[in-house]
């Protein structure tokens, strides 16, 4: 059996009875780093083996772990924090252990994508989480802009050293908008910081060249954004062709050539731009 342990993701006193169980009756704990899982096992007076299973070994593991797992023990899969699989490693093995038909037990607990959900305090009937956040200027520029079509909730991981420039590139694009920035949940020094993006990167200016390196933010990040309502991009791009509209039939094109036009260069339904080219040629 494969039992898939979600950890606190930062006071010990969240673990689950079912997992401390777990941990107790497994042949080998599988964790993302054996040092802080370590700290986990001493605290609750827990003796079992350990191997690591992280980013650059995960393949390798992972075999020996389905060897074992068919050969009959019970192995723990536990991340550094949280959920195994989400964001972490771990989740090639579970997938792996699914495509052969070997048995899996999910021990649910901690997650700081839900708790920050609750904690930021905004409504919605769902939310979307996307993991990271793209590195890149660019990829986060063609990412929110996306997510803002969308509308609703987005949940987001990020780092300290991060944090203030994705900020100040969001806050660039849609400064009113409200964002939560959550760090370090469930530990002493849990922060939880609501406002605009406006607001909230100014409270996180991107340091810089001479800014002391430990003055950095520390701790696990996670973002909620609330975007809103969807963005009806057809609505949106409406005004902009109908000024289209009227400039074209002004200059002497059909009505058939200044709907063709609109379906062409901006992308209209044809029968869209007919009614909007018949509409404004009526107005005229």
């Amino acid at each position: 059996m494969l039992y898939v342990c979600a950890t606190p993701i930062g006071n010990l006193g969240d673990v689950t009875p079912r997992v401390l169980d777990a941990l107790r009756s497994v042949e080998l704990v599988a964790a993302e780093d054996t040092r802080r899982t370590r700290k986990l096992l001493s605290h609750f007076d827990i003796h079992v083996p350990l191997t690591s299973l992280f980013q650059h070994n995960e393949a390798q593991k992972t075999e020996e772990v389905l060897r074992l797992l068919r050969d009959g023990k019970d192995v723990a899969l536990v991340t550094d924090a949280g959920t195994p699989g989400v964001q972490d490693p771990g989740m090639r093995l579970v997938a792996r252990a699914v495509a052969h038909g070997l048995e899996i037990a999910v021990l649910p607990g901690p997650s700081a994508v839900l708790t920050a959900l609750v904690a930021a305090g905004y409504e919605g009937e769902g939310f979307r989480f996307v993991g990271y956040l793209p590195r890149r200027a660019p990829q986060l520029d063609a990412s929110f802009h996306g997510w803002r079509r969308s509308g609703g909730i987005v949940v987001a991981f990020e780092t300290g050293q991060r944090l203030p420039r994705s900020l100040a590139l969001l806050a660039a694009i849609l400064p009113d908008t409200h964002v939560a920035v959550c760090r370090e949940l469930t530990k002493v020094h849990e922060e939880i910081v609501r406002g605009t993006l406006a607001d909230v990167s100014a409270r996180y200016p991107v340091p810089g060249p001479d800014t002391d390196h430990a003055a950095a933010i520390r701790g696990e990040i996670t973002l909620v954004v609330d975007l809103g309502e969807p963005i009806d991009e057809a609505a949106a791009a409406r005004p902009q062709a109908r000024t289209a509209a009227e400039r074209l039939l002004s200059r002497g094109l059909s009505r058939r050539d200044a709907a063709a036009a609109l379906h062409v260069c901006l992308g209209m339904p044809r029968r869209e731009a007919e009614a909007l080219v018949r509409e404004v040629a009526a107005e005229g």
